[in-house]
């Protein structure tokens, strides 16, 4: 078993405290958070060990899972690689791309392994699907959310619309072209809604939205490929593709047929893939471990995680164009 430590035991941090503790692949040696008083409080009501610096904890474990704000990701991770541990980092990565770049190139010089938290690559509604998707051309993504103070401080596009981007970058195999993108503050003081289009060099167009202050709540994306539209419902964890293909000369009374201006008759057919009943958050802890233990590549990697924080900051530039 891999021994593991926490950085940050804020609400994400709990919840990545108490897996850790449950999984058979890491002994939870205990975790640091800055807030002292907090600290004392989580360790006396959930009995994990409270380390007073980061370097304490650091010499205790083989991987360190970074769970802090975004500001402080890079100093954290860089104390991590220093003392070469292996680490886990909540996304967005960090807060710059150049700073991403960094920790990426230092964890390969020293044969460490990274990867990035971004878990809906998790969802077991995409992973039901995400093997179908197959040279889409269009993509249209919601992510809506309630109100909450919580995430406020980073515009929408690094709170919740880099979940979708970086779901996307892992379908869509071609390079950004170019990005145009809006975005309005509405009670915070960076946007909280957001916009983008985003072109990539094969022609595919994605469009994605992202609130933070809906009425509800809605993780919806939907793909569109040559003769299939694949939709993934994240929040509901459900999954649907609907394919098309050369109607038989004789379909049966229930088949659903289209016929176009040409003449050319096509049969629509559906099919609900299975998804599976998982924890999302579990499983991205322990593919990573995996990883490690087998000297694999991470489900998510640093550079990919760069990716997403790449494409998420040119999102954030559009809007003073």
């Amino acid at each position: 078993m891999l021994k593991v430590g926490v950085l940050g035991a804020g609400h994400l941090g709990k919840i990545h405290l108490r897996l850790l503790n449950q999984s058979e692949k890491y002994e939870l040696i205990g975790f640091y958070d800055a807030n002292e008083k907090y600290a004392e409080e989580i360790a006396k009501e959930f009995n994990y060990k409270n380390f007073k610096t980061i370097d304490d904890l650091l010499q205790e474990v083989d991987v360190i899972d970074i769970v802090t704000p975004t500001l402080s990701h890079f100093n954290t991770a860089l104390k991590a690689i220093e003392a070469g541990k292996h680490f886990f980092i909540e996304k967005p990565i960090t807060n710059t791309v150049e700073e991403a770049e960094q920790l990426t190139k230092l964890s390969k010089e020293k044969g460490l392994k990274g990867q990035v938290g971004h878990v809906e690559r998790f969802n077991p509604a995409f992973q039901s699907v995400n093997t179908k998707i197959d040279h889409p051309m269009f993509i249209e993504a919601h992510r809506l959310a309630e109100f909450n103070p919580r995430g406020t401080d980073v515009p929408v596009v690094l709170d919740l619309m880099i979940h979708d981007i970086d779901a996307i970058l892992s379908v869509v195999k071609s390079k950004v072209k170019s990005v145009n993108a809006s975005g309005v503050s509405v009670i915070s003081d960076t946007p909280d809604i957001a916009n983008a289009r985003i072109e990539f060099e094969n022609g595919c167009v994605a469009n994605l939205t992202a609130s933070r202050i809906s009425l509800k709540n809605m993780r919806k994306s939907r793909f569109f490929q040559r003769d299939a539209y694949i939709s993934v419902d994240f929040l509901e964890k459900k999954s649907e593709v609907v394919k098309m293909k050369d109607a038989p000369e004789n379909p049966d009374d229930f088949a659903m047929i289209l016929q176009n201006a040409e003449g050319v008759k096509k049969q629509i057919y559906f099919d609900n893939p299975d998804v599976a009943n998982n924890n999302a958050i579990l499983d991205e802890l322990e593919t990573f471990a995996d990883a490690i233990n087998n000297n694999t590549t991470p489900v998510v990697t640093l550079e990919q995680g760069t990716e997403a924080l790449r494409i998420a900051k040119m999102i954030i530039q559009s809007f003073d164009k």
